[in-house]
């Protein structure tokens, strides 16, 4: 839920007045990626994170490996908290955008000011979160699944 909202406000971006075919399929492509990174989450409390699915070619039933799932989710958490931290900081106190210019355009929506600048915020606030949520789901996953392969099976 923290990637959905930052999502949904870049998609009418994407079909607005003076983009071009590429910039509008590269906005769409980022929501859709955005939330298709974001559902992988879901593995590290589902039981496909555990066992993976039957239409999986090659691996189905198999288990997943506890330590390879742990080191994607703990590399994904520190990547998107490095980002999203620098991104804020760059953006709100520095008033640089991303590509490194030191002034943003006056219609550029966190600096419109008004409504559109907190829809904005809003909607780009939770991503602050996407990073340390993860952290503490891999480490949830990781302490569960350690102590499942501790308890012994019974006959």
């Amino acid at each position: 839920m923290t990637v959905l909202p930052s999502s949904i406000w870049r998609l009418p971006a994407a079909f607005g007045d003076g983009l071009g075919l590429g910039e509008r399929a590269y906005v769409v492509s980022l929501s859709v990626l955005s939330e298709i990174f974001a559902f992988t989450a879901i593995g590290l409390i589902a039981r496909w994170g555990e066992v993976f699915p039957r239409w999986i070619p090659f691996l189905r039933g198999r288990r997943v490996p506890r330590r390879a799932a742990v080191l994607l989710a703990a590399i994904g958490a520190a990547s998107l908290t490095l980002l999203f931290s620098l991104l804020l900081i760059a953006s709100e106190v520095r008033g640089t955008t991303i590509r490194g210019g030191d002034d943003l355009p006056a219609d550029y929506p966190s600096q419109a000011g008004g409504w559109e600048a907190a829809w904005f915020h809003f909607c780009y606030a939770p991503l602050i979160l996407w990073g340390p949520l993860l952290g503490v789901l891999a480490v949830a996953y990781w302490k569960r699944r350690s102590a499942a392969e501790r308890t012994p099976v019974a006959a």
